[in-house]
């Protein structure tokens, strides 16, 4: 590498974006600063800006620039709907579809003992607070199907059930467009069980 504590610097700062090694880390600095230096001052502007800008929704707890999102202060959404998800990322690929007019919740994470991550670090309380607000029906659990998606919706689920709200799950199963030889035998196995 070229002899340079500032490249050096690039290059490790990079490396924290995931999926991102040395050589991919290594490859961007220098396209940054060989072929487009003014990318690599906008691209510094704007992650400046987004730091000191970006904060959390104080209803939903997703990335917004003022106190409230504009999907909680759009008063044309479903309130007796809330669906939770992991990640802003989650909510916007849910947005996306157009499909969905309730409200949402972001834990920001997923429950993950071995990770030493718990109830308090995804903000459960604040979740439970905002569910049991009076106007929630219908709570949708829209975590990943992953294992710790799962714990998390399964912990949250009777959770909630407990204190009287119903409780559903996204549906999961072939996905459209796929050939059965071609699907893992764990996705068809629940194709079958919630089929309808």
């Amino acid at each position: 590498m070229a002899d340079s504590s500032s490249l050096d610097a690039l290059v490790e700062a990079l490396r924290r974006l995931p999926g991102v090694g040395v050589k991919s880390a290594s490859r961007m600095a220098f396209h940054l600063l060989q072929h487009d230096r003014e990318g690599t001052q906008l691209l510094a502007r704007a992650l400046q800006q987004a730091a000191s800008q970006v904060r959390h929704c104080d209803r939903c707890n997703t990335f917004t620039e003022g106190e409230i999102c504009n999907v909680c202060s759009d008063a044309r959404r479903d309130a007796s709907k809330l669906c939770v998800v992991e990640t802003p990322a989650d909510q916007a690929a849910l947005e996306r579809t157009g499909a969905f007019r309730g409200y949402y919740f972001v834990l920001m994470g997923k429950l993950s003992p071995l990770d030493g991550i718990g109830p308090k670090d995804i903000g459960l309380q604040k979740l439970f607070d905002r569910a049991l607000d009076g106007k929630v029906v219908e709570v949708i659990l829209a975590t990943n199907f992953t294992a710790e998606g799962e714990a998390t919706a399964h912990v949250i689920g009777e959770a909630l059930r407990q204190r009287g709200l119903t409780v559903t799950r996204l549906a999961r199963g072939v996905p459209a467009g796929s050939e059965l030889e071609y699907v893992d035998l764990g996705t068809i196995a629940h194709a079958l069980v919630d089929r309808r």
